[in-house]
């Protein structure tokens, strides 16, 4: 432990761990909204909205999917990731396909295009996340992934609709 870290609490302690969680959520917050501002702020170099970025980067991770399976993922409206796919659809990056299982909701699909945006912004990202590794080590990251994984599960039930 080094003279920045906060003692750690003992493990599957939950009356201890829950303010230790609430410090979690008060950093969570604002480093989300500043990386938001930092994208939007790149928008115009990269041509891309933060909210089409996230509609691409949904779709080369998981491949086609419909606007409702979208909003669902991000936890988003499907009104909004609408009208994202639209402006998406409207710059060549994404296009529609038959849906096999629901004729009603189209499948989106990265075009071309999409695949080569998304692949330049995360590679911008990278490089610029590689900034905050120090002396961070893979364990690091994976329990931080854990932790939110596990708060994110917490609040599977809250709509979004």
């Amino acid at each position: 432990m080094t003279e920045t870290e906060p003692p750690q609490p003992p493990p599957g302690e939950p009356d201890d761990i829950a303010p230790h969680l609430m410090e979690v959520f008060a950093l969570v917050g604002p480093l989300y909204r500043r990386v938001q501002r930092k994208i939007e702020q790149d928008a115009p170099a990269q041509g891309l909205s933060v909210g089409v970025r996230a509609v691409l980067d949904l779709l080369r991770e998981h491949g086609p999917m419909t606007v409702p399976q979208m909003g669902r993922a991000q936890s988003l409206s499907r009104q909004f990731v609408q009208r994202m796919v639209n402006d998406a659809a409207a710059r060549n990056l994404v296009a529609t396909a038959p849906n096999p299982a629901h004729q009603r909701s189209s499948l989106i699909r990265l075009t071309d295009d999409g695949l080569a945006a998304i692949t330049a912004v995360t590679d911008r990202e990278h490089a610029l996340l590689r900034q905050a590794g120090g002396d961070l080590t893979e364990a690091d990251v994976a329990t931080c992934v854990r932790v939110l994984a596990r708060m994110l599960a917490l609040f599977d039930d809250v709509d979004v609709d």
